[in-house]
């Protein structure tokens, strides 16, 4: 044998360190078969947290785990000999033994073992939801003023958010598009959350998230039954009759809530005229509202969202007053 050859293999001798990580979001005892065989085949399996959720699913699997915090070093004496020492991670990770074991690695003194990162489980898409109703039941128990809120109550704020939604899409602004976003949806969950606490008809955002699912597949059958749409003229007649068909409403102008903006108002109630096929004008009469309703009705059919063509023009005016009041206009007072 070679003298520059050592007569054993010092990374087997080390042995193999696996820190096994394993999504919250998703049920316990769902981990990839990497991770089962790991598991089962690992000399030691270790966990600091005795409360861990995996535990139940670990142990009724026939892996046996031990409730140790090791230190870095702990840990690497462990292996010794060859051995595989699993760590099952603890929900926020485990900061201080990584940071140790780092530490060790890098200063070349310590024969270390092989060193794997093991995700058991992945987060799904949409898996932050589950973080955003729990954190919303929680606030809902425990803030004095969330804990007080009823629907009537926020229904501004449902209001307000989605204005500034809409600005947001219209100035452009990624971050701030993203951030508003995030504010309706939370309209959303704290809507659903209060509606849990009715005692006669209580509902949650599962049967919330539910309802729009059922009403999305039914509303689409040529993408989840056997009709077919090729333009999205064909998508839009889809919609509507599926749509009638749910509704049963007796006028094109039921379900057009009266209490939206004008011009937006105006313009619902001329697609509505316009998509069944009837033949009525708007009526005409003296005054500025019935010059603003022949505004919407013609923005409608002309294919221009009447609000939004007022708020870009309503946009330039503002830019237009603040040149003025850069170029050292005269101090207004505001009405």
């Amino acid at each position: 044998m070679n003298a520059d050859t050592p007569d054993t293999d010092t990374t087997d001798a080390a042995g193999r360190i696996v820190l096994l990580t394993a999504s919250h979001r998703v049920a316990p005892g769902l981990l990839s078969w990497p991770a089962w065989r790991t598991l089962h085949a690992a000399d030691r399996v270790l966990c600091a947290d005795a409360g861990h959720p995996q535990l139940p699913y670990l142990r009724e699997a026939g892996v046996t785990v031990e409730i140790a915090a090791p230190t870095a070093e702990e840990l690497v004496g462990a292996c010794a000999g060859g051995a595989t020492v699993v760590v099952v991670a603890a929900g926020e990770g485990e900061g201080a033994l990584t940071d140790g074991l780092a530490r060790m690695a890098g200063s070349g003194r310590v024969a270390m073992p092989d060193l794997e990162l093991l995700p058991g489980s992945y987060d799904l898409p949409g898996a932050r939801l589950l973080d955003l109703v729990e954190v919303m039941d929680r606030i809902r128990r425990e803030c004095p003023w969330s804990s007080q809120q009823t629907h009537k109550g926020l229904a501004k704020y449902g209001i307000e958010e989605a204005y500034e939604l809409v600005e947001a899409i219209e100035d452009g602004d990624r971050d701030e598009l993203r951030e508003e976003l995030g504010d309706v949806l939370l309209q959303v969950v704290f809507h659903a959350r209060i509606a849990q606490e009715h005692e006669e008809e209580p509902f949650s955002i599962d049967d919330v998230a539910g309802t729009i699912v059922d009403k999305l597949i039914h509303r689409h059958p040529h993408v989840f039954g056997e009709e077919r749409a090729e333009t999205p003229d064909e998508v839009k007649e889809h919609w509507l009759r599926t749509k009638a068909i749910e509704k049963r409403r007796a006028s094109v102008t039921d379900g057009v809530p009266l209490g939206q903006p004008g011009l937006a108002l105006a313009a619902k109630l001329a697609s509505r005229v316009r998509n069944a096929g009837l033949d009525v004008p708007p009526p005409s009469g003296d005054g500025l509202g019935y010059e603003l309703l022949a505004l919407a009705v013609r923005a409608e059919a002309a294919g221009v969202d009447p609000e939004a063509a007022l708020r870009a023009a309503g946009r330039a005016y503002r830019d237009a007053i603040r040149a003025a009041e850069a170029a050292g206009a005269p101090d207004t007072v505001e009405e």
